[in-house]
């Protein structure tokens, strides 16, 4: 069976937020992500596989295609035996409980699907992102994720009000913070990570009075700052640490 011109252009189109939005569709590729996906809450919509990828779902959900055709709606430069569409799942309530991380302003797919896979890691179950952060079901951020997309709540919201609310201890990542290897931190609490070229925003900034760092042990000390990824893995370890 081939792909039709209906489902190329649809497939197309989800590259776009507003088009998965139109949808209610996102796609996911490679076995590994996509079995994952296929043992989760996500419900599959169609599955576009090539016939040496074997799979227990309803026969009417899977197209079988060749390597041509999946050449044809891959972003990967080696395509892995199947493309999934999978339909967006409605958001779960806001958990007020529990250590939870926020995103201001994170634009790199690839840092957003890294820092999910580290709250599934350190057991961080609520991801809560500024408005203008990357979209979750940007494709770069599923595969990026690798199917912890299934076991992490990621909600976009005005950072502003919730901060003003939360009852929780807070805390921002910031280059003049306190060490945080020198800092007792709470089993549940709030930490917030910023934007890959500027931080925290200052708005954000004027509401926290908690400011960590990670100190520089570089003789030079000229290294300007590091990954937002690497600086979340970090410090959700020193959370965890005396768990």
């Amino acid at each position: 069976m081939s792909i039709s011109k209906n489902q190329l252009k649809v497939i197309t189109s989800l590259s776009q937020k507003k088009y998965r939005q139109k949808h209610n569709l996102f796609i996911a590729e490679g076995i590994k992500v996509v079995n994952e996906l296929l043992n989760s809450s996500f419900e599959i919509d169609t599955l576009f596989a090539t016939d040496d990828f074997n799979v227990a779902i309803s026969s009417d959900k899977i197209c079988r295609i060749s390597d041509k055709d999946l050449q044809k709606i891959s972003s990967l430069k080696t395509p892995n035996k199947v493309l999934g569409l999978f339909k967006i799942s409605d958001e779960k309530p806001l958990n007020k409980t529990g250590l939870t991380v926020v995103l201001d302003c994170v634009n790199d797919p690839g840092n957003l699907g890294t820092i999910i896979r580290l709250c599934d890691w350190f057991g961080v179950s609520q991801l809560i992102c500024s408005k203008d952060t990357v979209d979750c079901y940007n494709q770069k951020v599923v595969q990026a994720s690798m199917g912890s997309l299934k076991r992490v709540s990621i909600k976009y919201i005005d950072l502003e009000p919730y901060l003003k609310e939360t009852e929780l201890p807070t805390y921002i990542a910031d280059m003049d913070g306190e060490n945080v290897y020198k800092t007792k931190l709470p089993n549940e609490g709030i930490l917030i990570m910023g934007n890959e070229a500027n931080g925290v925003s200052e708005t954000i900034k004027s509401l926290i009075k908690n400011k960590i760092s990670i100190p520089r042990f570089g003789n030079t000390k000229e290294t300007e700052s590091l990954n937002v990824a690497t600086a979340t893995a970090i410090l959700l370890s020193e959370f965890k640490r005396g768990l």
